[in-house]
């Protein structure tokens, strides 16, 4: 009989991740750290040695599922000032949903919702200040207004109400299993229409110009 290759400590505790983050998607997070230990085959000790309480855990799931899809420059092209608005943010929400579009990823998401656990606020403030208010500068600095270093509540709920829409979209097909338009791209492009004209009226009311360059006459 072949011996079992013994796993290393990165191994081991992204084993313990892997299983945990699929407990966590089917049963949600009820629980302590007994049950858990038990649900992922393993003795309570062996898991306290990598994870010393439960909410540790959840924080580095937090970490793999939710922060590392991130972490791919998606910010920085939102920010690539060479290419047209549009064009960004179609391709930032194709990208986004392709990641954020699971069963497991929306399960978790609404199940430590429904617990009160901080997954919910970290990611929530996340999306404010990562995604949010980097769609509003260049919403800003596309209609030639001041880009400020917070948008404004108006601004910010707008863009809550274009993301949410599309959140939504994923909880209805992937949660609820209802029927949707199955043409994503279209579905964002038509999100983008309406919520990019809702910002061209914000900017056409505003005061809040940039000063028009000056010109050198020589």
């Amino acid at each position: 009989m072949a011996k079992q290759r013994r796993l290393s400590a990165d191994d081991r505790r992204n084993e313990f991740v892997t299983k945990a983050t699929e407990l966590f998607a089917e049963e949600g997070f009820g629980g302590g750290t007994r049950a858990l230990a038990r649900k992922l085959g393993v003795t309570q000790p062996l898991l306290y040695r990598y994870f010393p309480s439960k909410d540790d855990l959840i924080k580095e799931v937090y970490r793999k599922v939710y922060l590392g899809p991130l972490e791919t420059g998606w910010e920085t092209s939102l920010s690539d000032r060479s290419r047209p608005l549009r064009e960004r943010l179609q391709e930032f929400y194709q990208a986004y949903t392709d990641t954020i579009f699971t069963r497991k990823w929306l399960r978790i998401y609404l199940y430590s919702g429904l617990k009160g656990l901080d997954i919910n606020r970290w990611y929530v403030g996340m999306v404010k200040d990562k995604i949010l208010t980097r769609i509003v500068k260049e919403c800003r600095h596309e209609a030639g207004l001041v880009v400020q270093t917070r948008p404004s509540a108006a601004e910010l709920e707008l863009a809550w109400v274009f993301h949410g829409g599309i959140f939504y979209y994923g909880v209805r097909k992937y949660i609820y299993e209802a029927p949707v338009l199955e043409d994503k791209t279209q579905m964002i492009s038509d999100a983008l229409n309406i919520f990019l004209a809702g910002f061209e009226k914000i900017a056409e009311s505003s005061t809040d110009r940039s000063p028009a360059p000056i010109k050198v006459i020589g």
